[in-house]
């Protein structure tokens, strides 16, 4: 089964194998870089909408190329406004080859007023967590969430987490999809 990601990152392609591999055999991910047509630091619901954009931009692709895609998952970074707060999250959104959509998201975790702060001036998490540990490549190891909580979570284990999620749909499918 062919599962399309709309991205070349490999802790996203990782956590896409992972995920479907839990419920499905024979899983064999391709990415494609994908715009997300919202922008680099996506804002409340421009992060779901990205990951939709990114979703059903592959689902073009597919038909269009026939790549025999079976899932198509946008998977997009943003942060969240709730109770006065900002949190950093990854939405997901898994579309299937008869165009049913499920969501999911990572976990939600807080940031510092002064990371929110340059975040809502345009800055990308990742370039300010670059800045704030002095690494490098960010996006391609443990992320933000790895530094905040001291490694005990990473990029990779969050999406998993947001990718299930955003099964719940296809894995129950009389509740949600009906013919």
């Amino acid at each position: 089964m062919k599962v399309l990601v709309g991205s070349l990152n490999k802790v996203k392609l990782e956590a896409v194998a992972e995920a479907f591999s839990k419920y499905f055999t024979g899983v064999e991910v391709a990415g494609i870089e994908i715009d997300s047509r919202v922008p680099n630091q996506p804002i409340n619901e421009q992060t779901f909408e990205g990951a939709r954009n990114r979703a059903l931009e592959l689902q073009k692709i597919n038909c269009k190329e026939r790549l025999d895609g079976k899932f198509f998952v946008g998977i997009e970074g943003g942060i969240l406004e709730m109770f006065s707060r900002w949190f950093a999250l990854s939405a997901i959104c898994i579309i299937d080859d008869e165009e049913r959509i499920g969501y999911g998201t990572s976990p939600f975790f807080e940031l510092p007023e002064d990371i929110s702060r340059r975040l809502l001036d345009s800055a990308e998490l990742g370039d300010v967590m670059e800045d704030l540990t002095g690494g490098q490549d960010t996006k391609q190891k443990q992320g933000a969430v790895g530094y905040f909580t001291r490694g005990v979570m990473n990029r990779k284990g969050i999406y998993v987490d947001g990718l299930v999620a955003a099964l719940v749909p296809f894995l129950n499918e009389s509740l949600y999809f009906k013919k």
